[in-house]
Formats: C-alpha cells, sequence, structure tokens
C-alpha cells in the first residue's frame, strides 16, 4: 500500500541508539512513531525536531544493520501499549509483546506509553499501611497504600530476592494485581524471577515487563512506562489495587543518560543528564492513588559505591513516603534482611496513622539499637564486662532485636533450608514489646535468629 509523501522518510545518521531521519515533506510530531530498515523492522520515537524536515529518534529495537539511506516511515501515532486482564501471567516487552513463549494475548484495548498524571482533584489523600508480613519493614519503615518506597542499597545486598519475597506476600495476603517492571535486567535474573514467581503459585496475578540489560537504551528507558500503564488499566478500569514493582530505578536514570549523551546534550553533575529531575518526575508522578483504587509501588534503587549522596540516588529520594535502606555491613553479619533500622524511615510512623503503640515501640527499637551502635566500640576496645549493667541490659536488648527482625523468606527456602515465615504486625508488635520488656533475657539470641514470631519458636 503506498504511502503519502509526507509520511515517508530516510535515514540520515546512526549513533548507536539515536537515528536521524529525514522526511520528504516536514518532520512528524514529537513522540510520533516511526519505522525504519528493512521491511520497518527497527522502530523509533521522535524525540527532537532538528529542523522543518528531519527529527532526531530514539530506537525501541537494535539499530545493527541500520544504514544511512535506509528507508523510514512515520506510523502516525504515538507507542500503543496493550491493556487487558488477559496479561496476568504472562511476560511482556517494552512494546506489550510477549516473550515468554506464548501466543500474544488479545488485548481488550491499548493505551498510548506516555500519559498525563492523574489531577489532583482526583487523588487520594488517605493514608493507610500496606502490610507485608516482613517484620523489620511493617515496624520500622511501613509503606502506605497508594505510596511509592524505595529499596536502597548496593549490589549483593538483597534488594531482588525482597521484591520477589514482596510480590509472594502481597498476592496471597491481598487480593490485588502485581506488575513487576525489570529495567535493565540481565537475562539470567529475568528467568529466575519468572521461575519463583510460578513455584509460589502467584504467576496468575502477576504481570512481568522486561527490558533486558542487551536492549538499547531507548528500550530500557521507555520500559517503566511501559508497566505504568498497564498498572493504570487495572487501577482505573477494573478499580483494583495494584502492586508494582520497579527492579531498578537507577538502571532508569543511566539509560536515561545513555540516550542523553548519544543525544550530544552537555551532562550536568557527576556526569548525569541534566533532563534527570524532569525524567523521574514524568514517570513517579503517574505512580498514584484514585479515590477508587490505588497503585502500591515498591522500587529497588542501586546505590553506587555505597554513596547515598549520589545525585541519582538524592533525586528518587524526594519522591518517597518510606525508604528502606539495605546495609552491607548488616548482609555481611548474617542480618536478613538487611534493613538498616537507624535509616531506614516512613512517613506513615506518626501516632495519627499507626497508632500510638507503634510509633512507641518503632522510637524505643530505634533507640535501643543507637545506644548499642554508639557502645560498639567501647566493647571492641574494653570489652563487654566493662559496661555498666544498665548498658549491658541495653546491649544485650539490642543484640535480641536484631536477631528477632531477621527473617527465613519464601523465595529463598530452596537455598536457605529454612521454611519462609510471613508475621502479621501486632504479632510483631506483641513480640517486640515482650524482648524491650526484658522478658527474653534468659533466652541465648541464637533462639531469636531466623524465626517468625516467638509463639512459633516456643518462646
Amino acid at each position: 500500500m503506498p504511502q503519502p509523501d509526507e509520511y515517508l522518510g530516510s535515514v540520515t545518521a546512526v549513533r548507536g541508539g539515536v537515528v536521524d531521519v529525514r522526511f520528504e515533506r516536514g518532520a512528524p510530531q514529537l513522540r510520533q512513531m516511526v519505522a525504519a530498515g528493512r521491511d520497518g523492522r527497527v522502530r523509533l520515537e521522535v524525540v527532537e525536531q532538528l529542523d522543518e524536515r528531519t527529527a532526531r529518534c530514539l530506537a525501541f529495537d537494535s539499530t545493527s544493520g541500520l544504514a544511512r539511506g535506509d528507508a523510514a516511515r512515520a506510523l502516525g501515532g504515538e507507542l500503543m501499549v496493550p491493556v487487558g486482564p488477559e496479561l496476568r501471567g504472562r511476560v511482556f516487552d517494552v512494546f506489550g509483546r510477549a516473550i515468554d513463549g506464548g501466543a500474544q494475548p488479545p488485548a481488550v484495548a491499548e493505551r498510548p506509553l506516555l500519559q498525563p498524571p492523574v489531577p489532583l482533584a482526583g487523588l487520594a489523600v488517605d493514608s493507610e499501611i500496606l502490610t507485608t508480613g516482613i517484620k523489620a519493614v511493617d515496624l520500622l519503615a511501613p509503606l502506605e497504600r497508594g505510596g511509592k518506597a524505595g529499596l536502597f542499597g548496593g549490589a549483593g545486598v538483597g534488594k531482588t530476592v525482597l521484591i520477589t519475597e514482596l510480590i509472594r506476600n502481597m498476592a496471597t495476603r491481598h487480593q490485588g494485581v502485581s506488575l513487576f517492571c525489570g529495567i535493565g535486567e540481565r537475562s539470567r535474573e529475568a528467568e529466575e524471577l519468572v521461575r519463583e514467581v510460578e513455584e509460589a503459585g502467584v504467576l496468575q496475578d502477576t504481570v512481568l515487563v522486561f527490558g533486558q540489560m542487551s536492549e538499547p537504551p531507548g528500550a530500557r528507558f521507555r520500559v517503566p512506562h511501559t508497566a505504568t500503564t498497564m498498572a493504570e488499566y487495572f487501577r482505573d478500569t477494573e478499580q483494583r489495587d495494584v502492586l508494582l514493582l520497579m527492579d531498578n530505578v537507577f538502571r532508569f536514570v543511566q539509560a536515561g543518560s545513555e540516550v542523553s549523551g548519544l543525544m550530544g546534550r552537555l551532562s550536568s553533575q557527576m556526569g548525569y543528564q541534566s533532563t534527570m529531575s524532569t525524567e523521574l518526575g514524568e514517570l513517579q508522578e503517574r505512580i498514584t492513588s484514585t479515590h477508587g483504587a490505588a497503585v502500591t509501588s515498591v522500587q529497588a534503587v542501586y546505590v553506587p559505591a555505597d554513596d547515598f549522596t549520589d545525585p541519582a540516588v538524592v533525586h528518587v529520594f524526594g519522591h518517597l513516603t518510606a525508604s528502606v535502606v539495605l546495609s552491607r555491613q548488616r548482609a555481611s553479619q548474617g542480618f536478613y534482611p538487611a534493613l538498616d533500622p537507624l535509616v531506614s524511615t516512613s512517613a506513615l510512623l506518626a501516632p495519627s496513622v499507626v497508632g500510638e503503640r507503634h510509633a512507641r515501640l518503632a522510637r524505643e527499637v530505634r533507640a535501643t539499637l543507637a545506644t548499642y551502635e554508639d557502645l560498639k566500640d567501647i566493647i571492641a576496645m574494653l570489652g563487654f564486662e566493662e559496661l555498666s549493667q544498665e548498658d549491658q541490659l541495653a546491649v544485650s536488648r539490642a543484640r535480641r532485636l536484631e536477631r528477632y527482625l531477621t527473617q527465613p523468606f519464601h523465595v529463598s527456602s530452596a537455598y536457605t533450608g529454612q521454611e519462609g515465615k510471613t508475621v502479621a504486625l501486632e504479632d510483631a508488635l506483641d513480640d517486640v514489646e515482650r524482648i524491650l520488656a526484658d522478658e527474653l533475657a534468659d533466652v541465648p539470641e541464637s533462639e531469636l535468629y531466623m524465626i517468625g514470631t516467638l509463639a512459633e519458636a516456643g518462646l
């Protein structure tokens, strides 16, 4: 079928994932899709108009084999993402194409990839805790239903394991849809996650979207928008609560930095793109709750060189209601989840939201652990026996709390040999109250390590 001249063009430059296209009669509008190369195999998105006829485009497919002079054609619209209940239990790429080896599911509708955020009048403003069944999180950094929580940590401290456990717990505890977005995921990690979700029996209520590490930066940069569009469908059309998990947001920033460099833009501080704040805002402001249903987001954030002053980390912090910081030191000591109780926090830890008892116990736990942290140098130099009686009791309490806040996960039971545990918030509060009251002063510390509740452990 012949195309109108205004839709036709040719490739004039290829720079990795950025392609310049000159059109016969005028450049398409921003965010319009363009097909280039043999059979239109390379999909592009217009991100800049260089002049009235030349568009600079972002490639979503590999540009290998694409050359100057190759034909290009504007498709006359934005990238559309399939949405619908049929997406549950399947794995997709940035285009919404099934990549799990199965047939493409029929979509009830399609939505543009990039949507405006919900107007202020449509936002829900009530604060409500979303319990996870993970003691340390529910006690010290409770998640908000419809809020955004960050899992901060360097490489190898347990971010992905914690996210996988959250998927499993949310699907079994809350009647909602889990939507996992892997940004720049390794193919091995993606395969393992799909298998673990399937083995946990929650795949039928989970949608997985991946932008793999080998894909062009454009695909990795847009894949969280694809996941968010699918999440918005379940929130707005089906009125179902959605748990949106992203692993990890730092790779989204990295992809944006790659795109910015390929487009020839000047970088800002520490080599990041000058548009980083805007790009993060466009994504994060879409993840919100309406009066009908909520999208709760948990986002893993890699912390480069464990430096929490890194600009990418600082910008993400500003969008969150809860921050779960994973400590390398605690991970090395075998305390999993490796949550740092002195740094992890939540905006919900106020008596008016969580109740006076929960807020008080969280304060007391932090104060006890902070006292122990201050005394560690003295213990190392002089020994435990040189402490006062009061300080010895405080250290004993803190060490028991540290071990109690560990927890065996269901998703790692195959590796640890321990049955996974979920703990109700009220049970965790009761147990912590007993430890703080020195009811377990005569119990060996080791008996509190990697258990569920004290009652389950016979204590």
